[in-house]
């Protein structure tokens, strides 16, 4: 497929860990990709050498804070200059840290919600007029914990809820020519974080597919909603193994 006809997908946070697989998971479905980074640049150097490697010109870098929301427009006016168009967003890029209730501050409040609320929608606010030229898709990265608190984490929590009601809000603004779902991800790496933490036999007490998750298996739920989910927008889809029935 020569390039102008491949669709382009613009990933939030795709330097490593689950944006990498996802990355991936696009790239090897033909979509060319444009890679958004802020600090990691050795990891997002080779991601991009390893997909232009496969593909030559797929994958273009774009270094932003998206804390700057003013940078959230150049972010999409990059990728369009790169590629000619734009297919597909997925907001993945996100904060987490806890915020344990008494200590909280207004910058903890702020950079919290900048990652995880605000740059998505701006981006997608950007991105709007180039996904409707093509019946494009937006897949925003949420959190079983959008729905149920994790204790020390109230802020977080909140602002993955306003991701979540951001979906259900767009999927209405922007269909129909623009479908919007989200993908809310369970125990999907192994956390340090001590309230998070847990053994593989406390996953398999927690989950209904008592095993643990994998960054693949969202990588796998995105590229569905991007590409095979014709009729589907509005929705969050749980890739939990079913935890959201036990906590």
């Amino acid at each position: 497929m020569k390039s102008e006809q491949r669709p382009v997908a613009l990933i939030t946070g795709a330097a490593k860990r689950v944006g990498a697989q996802i990355a991936r998971s696009l790239h090897a479905a033909g979509y060319d990709l444009a890679l958004h980074y802020r600090h990691s640049r050795s990891e997002m150097d080779a991601l991009c050498a390893e997909l232009n490697t496969a593909r030559s010109g797929s994958a273009h870098a774009i270094r932003a804070d998206l804390a700057d929301v003013e940078t959230l427009p150049r972010i999409v006016a990059d990728c369009i200059a790169r590629f000619g168009r734009l297919d597909a967003l997925v907001n993945n890029a996100s904060t987490f840290y806890a915020t344990p209730v008494g200590s909280v501050t207004p910058a903890q409040w702020d950079e919290l919600f900048a990652s995880n609320a605000r740059a998505p929608f701006f981006l997608a606010q950007a991105a709007a007029p180039h996904l409707k030229s093509v019946q494009g898709a937006i897949v925003n990265i949420v959190d079983i914990y959008a729905e149920r608190p994790l204790p020390g984490h109230p802020v977080y929590c909140m602002a993955k809820a306003a991701l979540a009601m951001m979906t259900l809000a767009l999927a209405r603004e922007l269909g129909p020519e623009v479908r919007v779902n989200a993908v809310a991800p369970g125990n999907v790496l192994w956390s340090t974080n001590f309230i998070k933490a847990e053994t593989a036999a406390m996953v398999e007490q927690r989950t209904t597919l008592k095993r643990q998750g994998s960054p693949e298996d969202i990588a796998v739920a995105v590229l569905f909603l991007l590409k095979d989910a014709n009729y589907c927008s509005g929705a969050i889809l749980p890739i939990d193994g079913g935890r959201r029935i036990y906590i």
